[in-house]
């Protein structure tokens, strides 16, 4: 499985989700402009020690991450549309992409991949989860229907 960050902006928010990247064998996919640098103890303090053993990929804009990851399937997990993350079948080596935490994933790509939308049930007149809660949400209904493949 892999994890893809769109220009996250919160340090301790990505240094979370590496750690469960870490702990769950899915792969983290940065895409720039960072809003830190991955060497801030803000980054390394919320991933422990784990950031050795994370498989980690950087690209430097949207383009660049699509062209190298051709072929794959794709679900961006937005608040702006109706498709629970629940009701997908996913596969080993899917993508799921999450937004900025200001922003989101910018209108055009979420246009363009309607159909592979995605969002996390809330309750009504609430806004977003934290992006590292919203992570750990996704990735484990994956990783639930693949079988837990690899986790003990």
């Amino acid at each position: 499985m892999n994890i893809v960050l769109f220009q996250p902006q919160i340090p301790p928010n990505t240094g979370n989700i590496a750690r469960t990247c870490a702990c769950t064998g899915a792969s983290l996919h940065l895409i720039r402009p960072l809003g830190f640098s991955t060497d801030e103890k803000a980054v390394k303090r919320a991933g422990l020690d784990y950031w050795d053993s994370l498989d980690i990929y950087y690209y430097d804009n949207l383009e660049e991450f699509f062209e190298k990851n051709k072929g794959s399937n794709f679900y961006f997990a937005t608040n702006f549309t109706e498709k629970f993350h629940t009701e997908v079948e996913y596969k080993e080596g899917d993508f799921f992409i999450f937004g900025r935490e200001t922003t989101g994933i910018p209108e055009d790509i979420l246009k363009k991949y309607s159909d592979n939308c995605i969002r996390i049930p809330m309750k009504e007149g609430t806004r977003s989860l934290n992006l590292a809660n919203s992570v750990s949400i996704v990735i484990y209904e994956a990783l639930r229907q693949t079988g837990f493949k690899g986790l003990v």
